[in-house]
């Protein structure tokens, strides 16, 4: 049951994923996208491979011990319970970075490969986004090719 669980919980949010690195332009990409509760189905997951176990994870969260959390992130089920805890909230932050940088008009030829390194490795995607979002002010987008143009929305085009 936890092996299916684990496998189950990317599968529930790769459409989303896809929708917003693969078709960012897509009309249907920002409906699919708009709403948080694209998070809940791997969060409830965690939640189904977690409250069996509730009251020895949370006492490791309480005192959180380097030892205890090992052994319990070490077994089957924790191990389960954090990927599909890291699931959830890696597409949480990614609908941020898709969503933010739409309103920013930031290119999504940049947006696309952070958001496909959020999936891996969603602090250096986040810190990545982070990053453009400073370097690319609001209303000074350069979008000098007309790939630029057709992945971008809004902003001041330059000549």
């Amino acid at each position: 049951m936890i092996s299916t669980l684990f496998h189950l919980v990317f599968w529930l949010t790769a459409p989303f994923w896809a929708a917003m690195i693969l078709a960012p332009r897509h009309r249907w990409t920002p409906r699919l996208v708009s709403v948080p509760w694209i998070a809940v189905p791997p969060l409830l997951i965690y939640l189904a491979i977690m409250l069996p176990h509730f009251p020895q994870f949370f006492a490791a969260m309480a005192r959180p011990d380097l030892t205890t959390l090992r052994d319990i992130l070490g077994g089957d089920w924790g191990a389960a319970a954090i990927w599909a805890h890291l699931i959830g909230f890696d597409l949480f932050i990614g609908r941020w970075i898709y969503l933010d940088s739409r309103r920013r008009a930031v290119p999504a030829l940049l947006v696309s490969p952070i958001l496909f390194v959020t999936i891996l490795l969603s602090p250096i995607g986040l810190l990545s986004y982070l990053l453009v979002r400073e370097l690319i002010p609001i209303g000074e987008r350069v979008r000098g090719s007309s790939a630029l143009d057709e992945n971008a929305v809004g902003g001041a085009q330059r000549p």
